[in-house]
Formats: C-alpha cells, structure tokens, sequence
C-alpha cells in the first residue's frame, strides 16, 4: 500500500516516511500542494495523509481537487490547530490532530485501508 504523506515540515515528512515503512508502507512525500498533486497523479496512492496549513497552497483547497480527481482515495486531514468546525475539512476522510505520538495517524491509516477494500 502507498502513502502520499503532505507536509510543508521537512521533519514531520522525515519522521511519517520512517515510522509508515517500519508499518510496512511504501510512503511518497510531498513538501507542498502543487507537488502533492503532481505526485498524487503520478504515484496513484493509496491514500493520502494531507496538512492542512502550507504555504502556497492550503490542504483544503488540494483536498477538494484530489477528491475531484478521485472521489474515492481516503484522505486524512492533519494539523496542529482544530479545523473540525471547518465544514470544507468534512469531504475528508479522516480528521487527525498531528502529534510525535503517531499511533493514532497508524490507526487511522490501517483502519481507512481497511475499508477501502470493501
């Protein structure tokens, strides 16, 4: 399965590559959301893990055209600030407050894998 981690922070992509390939996942980074939507046509992954706050282009906004592109990708929103009154942030998938503690992320990851495959 691939992941297509977003991140404008070198560091927080550094830190979701290493742990998702110690899970098992072949993980596809993008510092941006022009680049995430470049890879997200060219890598075809399997869902993606999206930040909402970046600086030429917000997670929204790549949100929405990833889902136009394909509806049905799992896209699961990241941010250190709570969006969840933000009714555009709800086409998302999932909804994850970022933290070190990648547990949650992991779970959220497998569980929405999961169902895609339903």
């Amino acid at each position: 399965m691939k992941v297509l981690a977003v991140d404008d922070e070198k560091n927080i992509l550094k830190l979701y590559k290493a742990e998702l390939e110690d899970e098992g996942y072949t993980v596809v980074t993008a510092n941006s959301g022009a680049e995430a939507l470049e890879l997200f046509v060219k890598e075809n992954p399997d869902i993606v893990t999206l930040d909402i706050l970046m600086p030429d282009m917000d997670g929204i906004h790549v949100l929405r055209l990833m889902k136009e592109k394909n509806p049905k990708i799992p896209i699961i929103m990241l941010t250190a600030y709570d969006y969840r009154d933000d009714f555009s942030v709800w086409v998302a998938d999932a909804y994850v407050v970022k933290s070190s503690d990648l547990t949650i992320l992991k779970n959220t990851i497998s569980q929405l894998l999961q169902k895609s495959k339903q």
